[in-house]
C-alpha cells in the first residue's frame, strides 16, 4: 500500500517540482521542453493508475486480514477511486486533444494567443494542471489516513 502511494504521490512531486520546471528552464525552446514533459506526464498517469489499483487491492486485503471485513467505503478508498477517476479523465479526455492541438500548431508559441487552437490548448493545460494538483492533495490525505493505520 505504502509503496503504491509513494510511487504515485512521489511521481507527481518529482514531475511538478523537479522535471517540468527544470526541462522548461534548461532546454533551448518551450516546444522541445513540451516534447519531453508530455510523454513524461503520460507515463506518470499510467504509473498513477497502476498504483491506485494496487493500493486498493492491498488495502482491501489488509482490512480483510486485520479486521475480517473489506471496509470498501473507507475514506482512503473513496479518495483513491476519485484520484483514479481524475487521473483517467486527464489522461483519456484532456491529454489526447492537447497532443492533437500541439501537432496542428507545430510550434505553439508561434501561434497567436487569440487563435482558437491555442486558446483551447491553454484551457486544457489549465485543467490538466488542476487535475494533477487535486490528485496530489487528495493523495496527501490518503497518505495521512494510511499512516494512521500503522500507529
Amino acid at each position: 500500500m505504502l509503496l503504491a502511494l509513494i510511487v504515485w504521490i512521489g511521481g507527481i512531486i518529482f514531475f511538478s517540482f523537479v522535471l517540468a520546471p527544470t526541462v522548461f528552464s534548461v532546454l533551448p525552446s518551450r516546444e522541445l521542453a513540451g516534447s519531453v514533459v508530455s510523454p513524461s506526464l503520460q507515463r506518470l498517469h499510467w504509473m498513477g493508475l497502476a498504483s491506485g489499483v494496487i493500493f486498493l487491492v492491498c488495502s482491501l486485503l489488509h482490512n480483510r486480514m486485520k479486521h475480517a471485513q473489506f471496509r470498501a467505503f473507507a475514506c482512503e478508498h473513496v479518495l483513491v477511486v476519485l484520484m483514479l477517476g481524475i487521473t483517467a479523465f486527464s489522461h483519456f479526455a484532456i491529454t489526447p486533444r492537447m497532443l492533437e492541438l500541439r501537432r496542428e500548431m507545430v510550434v505553439v508559441d508561434d501561434v497567436p494567443r487569440s487563435d482558437p487552437r491555442r486558446v483551447e490548448f491553454n484551457r486544457r493545460h489549465v485543467w490538466s494542471t488542476r487535475c494533477e494538483g487535486t490528485v496530489f492533495f487528495m493523495g496527501l490525505v490518503v497518505v495521512g489516513c494510511t499512516a494512521r493505520r500503522f500507529k
